[in-house]
């Protein structure tokens, strides 16, 4: 009996510990760059990137619909939220393709999408992402990459809530990758 029962602690421990390790292969990091289906088409290409979905979050009504954060009254940003293996890509590059990928100099505008809904902010995960964040915009404001100051708001992450599922994988349901 006591063989069974030290196999079966055995076999916990294990499991433990490759939950520990498996969780520890994830990270997510959450950006707002304009509509949120264009930030899904460009960070779902990354290697590394292991999920992307499409949602709201820095606003104050609980779980809002795209239409209500359309109206500009939730205070929600359109973000992605990007689940990734760290040790594939670091959320440094994740930063520099969320740079890359819009204009951090406009308010609450990206192309022809405009509202507070389309802001540039990066909502971190943690004291690490905050101190990468804010390192990665002062560099970028140092060697003047823009001509206008950097705009895009550095905050800690509040609740995210994933948009309806008409949203989700948006380019690829219709056949639009190329496109981005």
């Amino acid at each position: 009996m006591k063989v069974i029962e030290l196999s079966i602690c055995l076999v916990l421990l294990v499991s433990i510990v490759h939950g520990e390790e498996t969780m520890k292969e994830s990270e997510k990091a959450t950006f707002g760059a304009g509509c949120f289906w264009c930030v899904e088409a460009v960070f779902q290409r990354l290697e590394g990137v292991k999920d992307v979905v499409p949602g709201y979050c820095g606003g104050t009504k609980v779980n809002p619909t795209y239409n209500e954060v359309c109206t500009g009254r939730t205070g929600h940003a359109e973000v992605a939220q990007i689940t990734f293996n760290p040790e594939t890509i670091s959320f440094d590059e994740l930063l520099n393709m969320f740079w890359l990928s819009h204009d951090p100099t406009t308010k609450n505008r990206q192309g022809n999408d405009v509202g507070t809904q389309y802001r540039s902010i990066i909502f971190f995960h943690n004291a690490k992402q905050e101190l990468l964040a804010k390192t990665s915009k002062k560099n970028l404001e140092k060697i003047g990459r823009y001509k206008k100051k950097i705009i895009t708001e550095i905050v800690p992450t509040s609740h995210f809530y994933m948009a309806e599922e008409c949203h989700q994988k948006y380019y690829e349901k219709r056949g639009l990758t190329h496109l981005v």
